[in-house]
């Protein structure tokens, strides 16, 4: 879901690998593996909040086959994406373009690990949620990895729907179908996206500009970026109450959602107003766009622990 959040911070490069375990770390990272704590943890939050229930080990299936295709697709998309990711200091060091792991036998892992993941799903579940899930991997590598990311600025907007199923996928394991509430939590988690996407790449422009990916602060700059950051963010606002109106949830959610709701409206704010960044310089540690990015990570944990949280008090 947030592959900006697993990925702050890695270094340019990596060793080659040479031992057993460090070739199975390789195969394992190719997977994102902390990209998939968001996609686990928003995942268990739809099976949770779903009316009915399923059997434990039938829920950890479920649980199991949402890890293992959104780490599915992941690796699709470092084998495609292997050429830009050679440029950018942040990608630098994956299994791929440092030559640890080739790029054929990348793709059949990911393939088989996507194929896999939407059988068991079926025969764990149901067919219905075996479809939700492929559609999220069809997503990810087709519309965002293949059509999108390198073709337009709004890629990480359209494409954000590919982080926004797990909700879906966890509601429709449960209950067998498409409902108004999970759509709902698909649709936050979707205009989430974007400003947690866009205060990173305020501070990492540089990597998106010398692999050539339209980023928005490549191509509109990085004035036009802080304004979409807390557009964006107002946008999220209501939506994200909107489950308490709705009655889908009670009290408990409805008062962290307003709290978190003005929390996050304030680093949005405060990234608007920050003009550090608006001649290409270099954002210091504590700069508003970075303590954003960290917020927003943040922000739809304690959302969906909320959720979860009101509907176990609550029911």
């Amino acid at each position: 879901m947030s592959e900006a959040a697993a990925e702050q911070g890695r270094g340019a490069s990596a060793p080659l690998s040479a031992s057993p375990g460090s070739e199975l770390r390789d195969w394992i990272a190719l997977l994102k593996p902390r990209v998939l704590t968001l996609v686990v943890y928003t995942g268990a939050a739809g099976l949770l909040v779903a009316p009915g229930s399923l059997h434990p080990v039938l829920a950890f299936a479920a649980l199991l086959c949402i890890t293992v295709a959104a780490g599915a697709a992941g690796a699709i998309n470092m084998w495609y994406d292997r050429d830009i990711d050679a440029l950018m200091r942040r990608t630098q060091g994956r299994p791929i373009p440092s030559g640890r792991i080739e790029p054929g036998s990348a793709l059949a892992y990911g393939i088989a690990l996507a194929a896999g993941s939407v059988l068991l799903m079926g025969l764990a579940t149901n067919w219905l949620a075996a479809a939700v899930l492929a559609a999220s991997i069809l997503f990810y590598v087709f519309v965002y990895t293949i059509w999108l990311k390198r073709r337009t600025p709004q890629n990480i907007v359209i494409g954000g729907a590919a982080g926004a199923f797990p909700p879906l996928i966890g509601w429709t394991a449960v209950t067998g179908s498409i409902d108004i509430e999970p759509l709902l939590l698909f649709a936050i988690i979707f205009f989430w996206t974007p400003p947690h996407f866009w205060a990173l790449s305020l501070f990492a422009h540089a990597d998106y500009q010398r692999a050539g990916v339209p980023m928005l602060p490549v191509v509109a700059g990085a004035r036009e970026t802080r304004r979409q950051v807390l557009i964006y963010t107002l946008v999220l606002f209501p939506l994200a109450l909107s489950p308490w109106f709705l009655g889908m949830a009670g009290g408990i959610y409805g008062a962290a959602a307003l709290a978190l709701n003005l929390w996050f409206l304030r680093q949005a704010w405060a990234v608007w107003r920050d003009a550090q960044d608006a001649a290409g310089h270099s954002l210091t540690r504590d700069a508003p766009a970075k303590r954003c990015f960290k917020a927003s990570i943040l922000y739809l944990f304690a959302l969906f622990g909320a959720l979860v949280l009101d509907h176990m008090m609550l029911g």
